[in-house]
């Protein structure tokens, strides 16, 4: 018993990647206002990353807004970045309390400056938080990532022989911690739309029908179920 214990623990995620999906649709099938949904959305949020802390998920990356989302329309932009900005004020002095380490990934610049002066406090108050790592992704896309890692390695004037794959991992916004194995995406649409391509290069994938505001633990145990099922080979 105590064996099989031990292995039903090892096949557990490192790092999961969540893909946050259907707040809007959410909401209309509720005949309720789009903010409605993102509220929701919100609320749930928080729950899953209470109770992955709880599963002992080494690190947790939602993807909160993408670079492609400034498309929206402004009123619903303006929202999000509001209840972001509210999120990050709210909940860090209990991320510090729990022992998570709360990290933005994605630039920085074109967010609203309230919410960057609160994400720059959170990461602060919790940077020496080790239980568990939590990844908010805000105006973020792989390929911008990818380019704002070379930026850097070029401003270090790295010589060409000296850039092996490790050097631009190490450029990357999430530089430090293990590569996705498992994403998420709920809504049931099967796409990454440019969430972490380099890091879930083998990645397994897992897209539920449920919107975002549906996924409950009850969901989420249902996907670690799911990942444990999976015979992972990385080409062998």
């Amino acid at each position: 018993m105590e064996k099989s214990k031990i292995n039903k623990e090892e096949v557990y995620p490192k790092h999961i990647g969540i893909m946050i999906d259907g707040n809007r649709r959410w909401a209309k099938n509720k005949k309720l206002p789009t903010f409605f949904g993102h509220k929701r959305g919100m609320m749930r949020v928080v729950e899953i990353i209470n109770y992955a802390l709880k599963k002992k998920i080494p690190v947790l990356t939602l993807y909160g807004f993408s670079t492609e989302n400034w498309k929206r329309d402004k009123e619903e932009v303006d929202y999000l970045m509001d209840l972001f900005t509210k999120f990050a004020h709210k909940y860090a002095p209990s991320f510090q309390k729990q022992g998570i380490c709360f990290r933005h990934i994605g630039g920085r610049e074109k967010l609203p400056e309230k919410l960057q002066k609160e994400i720059k406090k959170a990461q602060e108050l919790t940077k020496k938080n080790k239980k568990m790592v939590l990844n908010i992704a805000l105006n973020y896309g792989g390929r911008d990532e990818v380019v704002r890692g070379v930026r850097k390695i070029v401003k270090k004037k790295f010589l060409p022989e000296q850039i092996e794959e490790k050097v631009i991992f190490d450029h990357l916004d999430t530089r430090g911690l293990p590569d996705v194995d498992f994403i998420i995406r709920t809504s049931g649409e099967m796409r990454l739309s440019n969430f972490l391509p380099l890091q879930a290069a083998y990645a397994e994938l897992y897209f539920p029908k449920v919107l975002w505001p549906d996924f409950d633990k009850h969901q989420f145990d249902l996907a670690l179920e799911e990942f444990r099922k999976r015979q992972r080979r990385f080409g062998k």
